[in-house]
Order: C-alpha cells, then sequence, then structure tokens
C-alpha cells in the first residue's frame, strides 16, 4: 500500500500548531528581549554593541549547556508521558534541576573572579574587552535564576503545557525592556547606568521569571503536581538513564557552545565594525529561527510522546509530513530574510556605515543558510534525537563543528578572505547537514524507546 507523503491524521497538524505557536512566541519574546537590549545599547556606539555582544557569549555558552539538559529532561519526560508515568517525570525534572543549578553555580563563579579575562578570549579590542567585561560581571548572577527557568518550562513542555513559557516569557520582556529604558539612560530620577543599566535589568528580569515559573509549576499546575520537595528527591535507575542519554545531548549542545564561541573569537579578529555586524546579523539570524525553533520543538515532544507510546508505523507517516512541511518553511524564511535584510539594519540608528554595509552581507549568507536550518533543524532534533538516537545527532554535530566548520574557517581567515567569506565558512554546516539529514530521517531506524517499567 502507497503510504501518503502527508499524513491525514488531523491530530497531528492540531497538536503541531497547539504546541509551536506557544513555544515560537516565547522564543520570538526571548529575542525581543535581546533585540531590545542590542537596540537601546547601540544607541551607545559600536564599541557598546561589540562589548555587550561578547559579554553575551557566556550567556550563549550557559544556553547551550542548559539546553542539553532541557533536552534530556523533555526527551525522557514526554516519552514517559506517552506512558502516563507522572512519578518518574517528577524524578527526571529533579535529576535535571540539579544538574543545571551545578553548572549555573561554576560558570556564575567563573564570570565573577575574571569577567576581563574572559572577554579577552574573544577579542584583542581593549574597548570591547572594557565594556563586555562591565556587562558580564553583573549578568552572570542571572545565570543561576535562567537554569532553574527554563529546565521548568522544558518540564512542562513536556507534558504538553506550552503556554507558560510564553507567559513567563512576555513578562520578563515588559521588565526588561522597561528597566532598560530607565536604567540605560537614566529616568525617573536615577543616573544613566550604559551597560551596566542593561546587564541589571536582565538580572532583575531573570528573577522575576523564574518567580513566576515557580508559582504556576508548584501552586497552579495539575497535570504533574509537584512539591517543593520534589526537588530533593531523586532515583538511580532514572539517575543513571538521565546522564546515559543526557550526555550525548549535553556533549553536543556544548560542542555547539564551543563552536559559537571560536565564531566569537574568529571575527572578533576583525575590527569592531565587523563585531558589531555579527551581533547584527546574528539577532536576525535568531528572528528568523524563532518560528522554524518553535515549531522543531512541537515535532519533537510529538516524536517522544509517539514513540513512548509504541506507534512507529504512525510515527513515520510524521516523519514524512515533517521534512515536506520544514523544507517549505525554511524556503519562506530565507526569502523573508533577503526582503527585509536592509530594513532590519536601519534600526541601528547609531551604528558606523561600514558597520551597516558587513552587516548587509552576513544577513545575505543567513537568508540561505536559513533554508538548511530549517529542515535540518526538524529532522535532527524533532525526529532523530527526540525519537531516542540521541547520540547520532552528537556525532554529527562534532564531525562537522571540528572537521569542517572551524578548520574552513580559520584557512579563510589566514588566508586574508573578506569578513563574508568566513561568515560563510562558520554557517556551511547549516546545508551540508541536510544530506546527512535526509538519509538518517528516511532509514527510520532512530525510533527508540527509553522508557522503563517501574518497579512497584
Amino acid at each position: 500500500m502507497k503510504r501518503p507523503l502527508l499524513t491525514r491524521d488531523k491530530s497531528f497538524y492540531r497538536s503541531l500548531i497547539r504546541l509551536a505557536i506557544p513555544v515560537a512566541l516565547q522564543n520570538l519574546i526571548t529575542f525581543a528581549v535581546t533585540f531590545a537590549d542590542n537596540l537601546m545599547v547601540s544607541t551607545l556606539g559600536d564599541s557598546a554593541i561589540s562589548g555587550v555582544y561578547m559579554g553575551t557569549q557566556i550567556q550563549t555558552f550557559l544556553q547551550m549547556f542548559s539546553a542539553g539538559i532541557e533536552g534530556a529532561i523533555l526527551i525522557l519526560a514526554a516519552q514517559y508521558w506517552g506512558r502516563q508515568d507522572r512519578e518518574s517525570i517528577r524524578r527526571i525534572i529533579s535529576i535535571g534541576i540539579h544538574f543545571s543549578i551545578g553548572f549555573g553555580a561554576l560558570l556564575t563563579i567563573l564570570c565573577v573572579c575574571m569577567p576581563g579575562s574572559i572577554i579577552g578570549i574573544f577579542t584583542h579590542e581593549a574597548s570591547v574587552i572594557r565594556d563586555g567585561a562591565v556587562y558580564l560581571g553583573i549578568v552572570c548572577f542571572s545565570y543561576l535564576f535562567f537554569c532553574m527557568t527554563q529546565s521548568l518550562i522544558a518540564a512542562m513542555r513536556s507534558v504538553e503545557v506550552a503556554n507558560i513559557g510564553m507567559i513567563v516569557s512576555g513578562i520578563s520582556l515588559v521588565v526588561n525592556i522597561g528597566l532598560n529604558y530607565i536604567l540605560i539612560f537614566g529616568k525617573l530620577g536615577l543616573p544613566a547606568m550604559g551597560i551596566r543599566g542593561a546587564a541589571i535589568a536582565t538580572l532583575i528580569s531573570r528573577i522575576v521569571e523564574t518567580t513566576v515559573m515557580f508559582l504556576y509549576v508548584f501552586k497552579k499546575d495539575r497535570k504533574l503536581k509537584m512539591d517543593l520537595s520534589d526537588l530533593l528527591k531523586t532515583d538511580p535507575m532514572l539517575r543513571r538513564d538521565f546522564i546515559r542519554y543526557g550526555l550525548p545531548l549535553i556533549g553536543g549542545q556544548v560542542v555547539w557552545s564551543i563552536n559559537l564561541m571560536c565564531n566569537s573569537a574568529i571575527m572578533g579578529r576583525f575590527d569592531q565594525y565587523v563585531i558589531a555586524a555579527v551581533s547584527i546579523a546574528n539577532t536576525m539570524n535568531s528572528l528568523a529561527y524563532v518560528t522554524m525553533n518553535g515549531s522543531a520543538s512541537a515535532v519533537g515532544i510529538i516524536t517522544g510522546k509517539t514513540v513512548g507510546a509504541g506507534k512507529i508505523e504512525l510515527m513515520k507517516e510524521y516523519a514524512r509530513t515533517t521534512q515536506i512541511l520544514f523544507l517549505g518553511l525554511g524556503l519562506v524564511t530565507g526569502l523573508l530574510v533577503y526582503l527585509l535584510r536592509l530594513p532590519f539594519i536601519s534600526l541601528y540608528q547609531g551604528i558606523a556605515p561600514e558597520t551597516a554595509e558587513y552587516a548587509a552581507q552576513f544577513c545575505l549568507v543567513l537568508s540561505v543558510t536559513s533554508v538548511g536550518t530549517c529542515y535540518q533543524a526538524a529532522g535532527l532534533f524533532g525526529l532523530v534525537k527526540s525519537g531516542g538516537d540521541i547520540s547520532f545527532v552528537f556525532k554529527n554535530d562534532a564531525i562537522f563543528v571540528f572537521l569542517v566548520v572551524l578548520p574552513s574557517a580559520v584557512i579563510a581567515f589566514l588566508f586574508g578572505a573578506p569578513p563574508w567569506v568566513v561568515f560563510a565558512c562558520l554557517k556551511c554546516d547549516q546545508i551540508l547537514k541536510c544530506f546527512v539529514a535526509v538519509v538518517k530521517i528516511n532509514r527510520f531506524n532512530w525510533m527508540k524507546n527509553l522508557t522503563r517499567d517501574r518497579m512497584a
């Protein structure tokens, strides 16, 4: 019997839309917070925006590591959700939070002790190091709050509660933008704090979102009915599973965070105009990634639940449908990046003409690579990784980062290639991974049930 290219199961499309929209909106709101920071700081000049960009590289590293832990929570908990095993889900959440807080605390201590040395890894520009160290020395105190919030949001997503992440991010956006305006420019009788004000605003908004998330999970949620005492409980068997399946996820995120930091270090060898342009282009890239990431996360939740419930043939239908939908979404996203690149760059009022020119070149590169990003992100994370073949994605990322992306970019830089060529080398894997993804997905050997029967 010939199977349809697009599944006729209407519940797939309903679930995809129901889960994707809140996650995408949450990502959009999170992007808006960063974007507001960049726009307001850009009025202080290229050195300031470059300093904040370099200061956020450690936050990016934390986000990537935390995303590995969140991924382990999401994938394992979603499969147990397919079996309606709430007790195991509560234990998995507790284990994930323990790991996340431990790493967040370690990173905070390092950044408090040597912020200038850390920024110096990425650039030799003295003014950028100075401004970046000021920003990093304050914003690092938000890391613990960020870890707790994101782990709890992942926990709620695993049981198909996606709205709370969007609400929490919305509250954070309002708080952050309001405080940015007051503290950066000195309103309501307060002194103008510049970069320091942007960092303080971020810290306060992180505290607020953690408070809201705790109130929801431990007071309002009725799906898991968690108690604060659950955070102290663990399970040796589930901890072993979390480490076994979580390590490749965390390893993949660490590889990717190393890639991003090396990106910053390589592009940081150019002047401050290029650094500022990279910040602008990556902000637009984040905006383009909002919808595709939200949709890919929704596919991951559906995949985990379906595989956990043992519905393998149905999952094959979903996989074929996902590939077609996300290839189309990638083409639309690439076209929008191309058409909107110049209006987007014009929003940055305080930048130099050289910065605007470089940013336009980088955005042209992104208009091509975003097509591949959309397809392979949904395929490799939403299907392969969430379906249980976690180690494959880790190995694939490591091969591309260390054998293709970074070597090609370093060679291009050493041979004096223009900045946009080096930037393109750093993004080339987004297209190349698609060839691997299409083969792996359509072999359908990635569906693995990771759940266990709990002992009575």
